[in-house]
């Protein structure tokens, strides 16, 4: 259900309803297209800098999970259109610094520069989700954002392959420069969805303390470090896929993207069943399903890439069903983590987004760690994280169905 002050909003905003939409969708997909479209590039990247281009992953999570816990509480404090707006302007300039860089130093200081600005765009995206729409409601809502968002980490490594068959990775980061300019842009036709009656009246450093009260907060933290754990799988997939898929299994570069494909169109016929499927079962109960499969598909995909039996055709399947599960988890554990802190959705969503978005840290620690030059380190990895998320939600009381 909509409050009556989200229903003037959106009957004021009516003729932009699929513009608001499609902006929360690019805004949400800004930080895969980040990444995903320089990954058939990343073994040339190495070369050319001559370092661990997995570091220029690893530097924008750090950014990207540091810079959300700034940005909750200030978009709580004067509204989430700033912050977009400063958010933007940060990411063009980091784009353009990883354009130019010409050593792996500069260009994991660029990426971290580069994330300050676009982790406002998921977290905010989110909020603003929460403050217009009930738990139900927020949870198709996101579902839907994620059907739309899930165009760019589709287009992202087909494109950043063809790419790097014309022209240098620079040129990746160029785009992605051109692509913020035209986020910035879209930004003016977003509504203001906190109203200055809603918004924290205490100060910034009041505000910044809700982070201990959410972190206490034991129902809103079960289904956040679902959430984050899950992650930490799925960024072991997307920092180690370009090795096993590339080098081990002697995949051309261009065609890697396809493979990576297919988890996106996955995750994207899940999001839209997930659209029906909150209508119909509480979110709990649609958590600790989607949560379980992708269980069942980590361990299958840890014997695969641990025995090698199956080949790599029995790790794309394995990996295709653990990746569509994202369709349900992502949508369903936001939506009801934000439903238990409704008063600081903001801040919430930003503690959310740096546990989810800084566990792929962990990932690309672990895979440069413990690598054996097999992919057996990205099975194991995703088995355990995932193993990890189940045991989040496996106590989680299933709600009564409300709208």
């Amino acid at each position: 259900m909509i409050d009556s002050q989200a229903r003037s909003l959106l009957a004021k905003e009516k003729t932009t309803g699929l513009s608001f939409l499609l902006i929360l969708s690019a805004l949400m997909a800004i930080t895969s297209l980040s990444t995903d479209i320089y990954l058939p590039a990343m073994p040339v990247m190495a070369r050319d800098l001559q370092g661990d281009a997995e570091l220029t992953i690893t530097g924008f999570l750090i950014g990207f999970c540091i810079a959300q816990l700034i940005w909750g509480p200030i978009s709580d404090h004067v509204g989430r259109r700033l912050p977009l707006f400063i958010g933007m302007v940060l990411f063009i300039i980091g784009s353009v610094g990883c354009a130019l860089s010409t050593d792996i130093v500069q260009i994991v200081f660029w990426r971290v520069f580069q994330a300050l600005g676009a982790c406002t765009g998921p977290m905010l995206a989110r909020a603003m989700i929460r403050d217009l729409f009930s738990r139900t409601r927020a949870a198709q809502m996101l579902s839907t954002l994620m059907i739309i968002m899930a165009i760019a980490p589709i287009a992202g490594p087909l494109l950043g392959g063809q790419m790097i068959k014309i022209t240098s990775w620079h040129a990746t980061f160029w785009l992605l420069a051109v692509t913020g300019v035209l986020m910035l842009l879209s930004i003016f036709w977003l509504p203001e969805t906190l109203p200055e009656e809603k918004r924290v009246k205490a100060s910034l450093a009041g505000a910044f303390r809700n982070y201990y009260q959410l972190l206490t907060n034991i129902p809103f933290m079960r289904f956040t470090l679902c959430l984050a754990f899950y992650y930490v799988a799925a960024y072991a997939f997307i920092t180690g896929s370009p090795f096993v898929y590339i080098s081990w299994f002697g995949v051309e570069p261009q065609h890697y993207g396809w493979l990576f494909a297919l988890n996106i169109v996955g995750l994207m016929a899940v999001s839209l069943a997930n659209r029906r499927l909150v209508h119909r079962y509480p979110l709990e109960a649609l958590l600790k399903f989607a949560v379980m499969v992708a269980v069942l598909a980590a361990l299958v995909l840890a014997v695969a890439t641990g025995t090698g039996w199956g080949g790599m055709g029995l790790i794309v399947a394995a990996v295709l069903v653990f990746f569509s599960m994202n369709g349900i988890i992502a949508a369903t554990a936001a939506a009801a983590a934000l439903d238990t802190v409704p008063e600081v959705a903001g801040s919430a969503s930003a503690l959310m987004g740096a546990l989810q978005y800084g566990s792929g840290i962990i990932s690309s620690l672990l895979l440069a760690l413990f690598s054996d030059g097999t992919p057996w380190t990205m099975g194991w990895i995703i088995a355990l994280f995932t193993l990890a998320s189940a045991a989040m939600v496996l106590t989680v009381r299933v709600a009564k169905k409300v709208s």
